[in-house]
């Protein structure tokens, strides 16, 4: 299903304004992984010339960290069509669409081909962190000329700075690096900084390369998104291998009906089965519940062991700390352009909407592209799981569709940048209590957690609010973002 409407005003297309000299310089591209890569690939569909900047040694260096996970949605939700139209122009052969890879094998089995391609590898550079973002010879708070003047990404490499002069700038950068603290304020937890040597955050290889440091240890998972979900699956697979093993599970709300998931309502099997799974090991005890939780401070016992108390009264004595919290983006980078973000969510602002878990508890997202993730600097974009913000949900998909709609934008197909290509399978799950508008009683609850859906009649510059309320927009197209890593 297509549409050829946007949820948001109309900008226009001033990324091809200006001299002819700025419309000759690349589209710089922050991050080189798979959303990164994915854009550089529409790009050159679209006969622009990208350049990709990745601090790493190697490209997708997020999902190796995460390499020992396997994802939940398979292959086909995983490839985007231009990088895949690219490599098998090269002779690629892709893998099985309805396979499940591990974090390593997306990145070693489509990511590293597609990084070797002539097309990418000479626009590729690797151990090249950039450093700041701001527009050349004009400083944040001038208005004058602003636009026809290019980007200037500053990067260090080798230990020595460097430049990049850029059209535009795509920020994929995504947020793996940068988790969630244990304390439920959102800052760290009392005493956690100290015990960093027994907290791990994100997703550990506790089957793995550090089953030694979980094996016959007391350890609290702290979170209730799929990584911690699936940490405590294998923790629990641990524990019957391992005698004295014990899983305890911290998690700030009493219901854990979005953990659990749709099950076999979700039309990802294997995400709806995480949840099942959970839910199992919890009844049968395997898996010890420890909610509401909110985590306010750690000590240190003589022996080494962690003291975790709640602000609800908590207090828990384990050996072993993980901290799934989620993640969120670190945009500092970007302290020197005009940018328009949500005060919460720290995602772009129009974006927010249709993101904001607060709303949308189960998880559905209505497509978006370049028209909700421009900034106030014309040319400059946020895509992928860093232009979600602090907001936990979002598929590879979701981002593939982004910069496709932004390659069309700033080659001048406003056409094809209205376009949505994107249709993704639901969660099964919807678990909020907004009222119906016009409902009798101001505390009758909605079967649905979707706002009402804003419309906009052929793409015009007026949003209309639409009177009724469908079920996060049943009947639309829409797109589902669940917490998987990704980037």
């Amino acid at each position: 299903m297509t549409s050829c409407c946007s949820a948001t005003p109309r900008p226009q297309n001033r990324a091809s304004d200006g001299h002819d000299a700025l419309r000759s310089l690349p589209v710089a591209i922050i991050g080189g992984g798979p959303v990164g890569l994915a854009a550089a690939a529409h790009l050159l569909e679209r006969g622009l010339e990208p350049v990709i900047l990745e601090a790493g040694r190697s490209v997708g260096t997020a999902p190796l960290a995460w390499g020992h996970v396997p994802m939940f949605s398979p292959w086909r939700y995983n490839i985007d069509r231009a990088a895949q139209t690219l490599l098998e122009r090269h002779g690629w052969t892709a893998p099985d669409a309805d396979g499940f890879p591990t974090g390593r094998e997306l990145a070693e089995d489509y990511l590293a081909p597609l990084a070797a391609l002539p097309e990418i590898a000479g626009r590729l550079r690797l151990n090249m962190r950039v450093t700041g973002v701001a527009r050349q010879r004009v400083s944040k708070v001038r208005d004058a000329g602003r636009g026809e003047q290019p980007f200037e990404v500053r990067f260090q490499a080798d230990g020595r700075e460097g430049r990049l002069l850029a059209r535009a700038v795509i920020v994929a950068t995504g947020t793996w690096g940068n988790p969630s603290p244990a304390g439920a304020s959102g800052l760290p937890a009392f005493g956690e900084r100290e015990a960093a040597d027994r907290i791990r955050h994100g997703m550990p290889d506790v089957l793995g390369a550090e089953r030694g440091r979980y094996a016959g240890k007391r350890v609290l998972v702290v979170g209730s998104g799929h990584s911690a979900i699936g940490t405590l699956i294998d923790l629990a697979s641990l524990a019957a291998q391992a005698p004295g093993t014990a899983v305890l599970w911290a998690a700030r709300t009493a219901d854990q009906a979005r953990a659990y998931g749709g099950g076999a309502a979700d039309q990802l099997p294997e995400r709806g089965a995480l949840g099942q799974r959970l839910r199992h090991l919890v009844t049968s005890g395997a898996v010890e519940l420890l909610a509401p939780f909110s985590v306010d401070e750690v000590r240190r016992g003589a022996d080494g062991s962690l003291q975790v108390m709640g602000l609800e009264g908590w207090a828990v004595e384990v050996d072993q700390m993980v901290v799934a919290t989620g993640l969120r983006p670190d945009l500092g980078i970007l302290a020197e352009v005009r940018m328009d973000l949500d005060p919460a969510l720290e995602c772009p602002r129009v974006l927010a909407q249709l993101i904001d878990p607060n709303l949308h508890s189960c998880g559905t997202v209505r497509p978006h592209g370049a028209f909700e993730l421009q900034q106030p600097d014309s040319g400059l974009f946020l895509a992928g799981m860093a232009s979600y913000g602090r907001a936990p949900t979002f598929l590879l998909a979701t981002g593939h569709e982004q910069v496709r709609c932004i390659a069309a934008f700033l080659a001048g197909d406003l056409e094809a940048a209205r376009r949505v290509e994107l249709e993704l399978p639901e969660t099964g799950v919807c678990s909020g209590s907004r009222a119906l508008p016009g409902a009798a009683g101001s505390e009758a609850p909605s079967p649905c957690c979707a706002p009402p859906v804003l419309q906009v009649a052929c793409c015009g510059p007026k949003p209309e609010l639409v009177k009724e309320t469908t079920c996060c927009g049943a009947g639309t197209n829409r797109a589902t973002a669940p917490a998987e890593p990704a980037e």
